[in-house]
């Protein structure tokens, strides 16, 4: 879980950080360093969760990976369907883009508690 709030620190320093930087001519090499540290940090959380998933029983295991794999599946179905409608001109408003890891979040935990019920 820290790795998490790592994570997330360091990418609202990605994402705020540089537009402190009172030198304009720095502000390019801020932001570079902090998607940089933002990546890092990144890759350090997935080698974390990656060692985490292999210390979880099978049974855990295994309802971890199906609610991930359910999330992926959402991700890429709802993605892309948005994305072909978006260009088809269908949609009529732009939706923020922090929606998507929000609902993914949603699609998760529920797909979670579903394996844990479908499991008992």
């Amino acid at each position: 879980m820290l790795w998490v709030f790592a994570w997330l620190a360091t990418l609202a320093t990605a994402r705020f950080g540089p537009g402190f930087a009172r030198d304009s001519q720095q502000q390019p090499a801020a932001s570079w360093a902090a998607v940089v540290a933002n990546l890092l940090v990144g890759t350090a959380w997935i080698v974390a969760f990656m060692r985490f998933l292999r210390a979880l029983d099978d049974l855990q295991r295994k309802i971890m990976q199906d609610a991930l794999a359910a999330t992926l599946g959402v991700g890429w179905v709802v993605g892309f369907a948005y994305f072909v409608a978006d260009a088809a001109g269908l949609v009529t408003r732009d939706l923020d883009v922090a929606l998507f890891p929000a609902f993914l979040g949603v699609v998760y935990m529920v797909a979670f508690a579903v394996g844990r019920i479908r499991y008992r």
